[in-house]
């Protein structure tokens, strides 16, 4: 993805913490404290433009949901959301994919939302991509026991891919769409990226699993 440089986007970012959470290390365990409740928290690696995660805090408001975005040139646009729509129950990280055991203590998230991610297509790459066993295996710590990850993406390489790596980790699934917008499911709510493959006739694949249960 080539991303046009905001050289503006980082004071941004800045000017609103309440949204954009600044060393979100420091919530660590307490997120239910930055939201003030106990309802469950939804995670979504790799926001972009917000489009997703606003639609679903709008429609979920006992859902608490937390929009992680690496590249600050993108998660200003999901910031600009937030303010116009200044949802109670949902807040954004500026952080890597690969801190979340640092943000995020043992059973504190419900759910992983994993939407049109990089696909990494060489093979040297493999490693990079969010359903990787590394990333599964990080998933795992912050989940909940028999937490879940609801995968979309447009790349028939990258779902086959996810669904081998699933497997072969021991994941259950529980849904499956080899093309999703031709489907009977119900609730859909799309990214600005499927929005755009969706109009090009593009097929879109969803699965959601969950981690085996750890309780004797």
């Amino acid at each position: 993805m080539r991303l046009r440089n905001k050289p503006w986007a980082k004071e941004k970012i800045a000017a609103y913490p309440q949204y954009i959470i600044p060393n979100p290390e420091q919530y660590k365990g307490r997120w239910h404290e930055v939201f003030g409740n106990e309802n469950p928290i939804h995670i979504e690696i790799g926001t972009g433009k917000g489009k997703f995660i606003t639609e679903m805090a709008k429609a979920n408001p006992h859902v608490n949901y937390i929009g992680i975005e690496l590249y600050e040139s993108v998660i200003v646009s999901a910031l600009d959301k937030l303010i116009e729509h200044n949802l109670p129950n949902l807040k954004l990280l500026n952080i890597n994919a690969k801190e979340l055991a640092n943000v995020f203590a043992m059973g504190e998230v419900a759910r992983i939302y994993l939407n049109f991610s990089d696909p990494w297509p060489k093979k040297r790459h493999e490693k990079r991509r969010l359903t990787y066993r590394s990333f599964l295996a990080l998933y795992e710590q912050i989940l909940v026991d028999e937490g879940e990850i609801h995968f979309k993406t447009d790349n028939q390489g990258l779902f086959e891919y996810s669904l081998v790596s699933f497997s072969q980790y021991g994941l259950l699934l529980t849904f499956v769409s080899l093309d999703l917008h031709r489907s009977d499911f119900v609730g859909n709510i799309m990214t600005e990226y499927e929005e755009k493959f969706a109009a090009k006739g593009n097929r879109i694949y969803r699965c959601e699993v969950k981690y085996p249960s750890k309780k004797r």
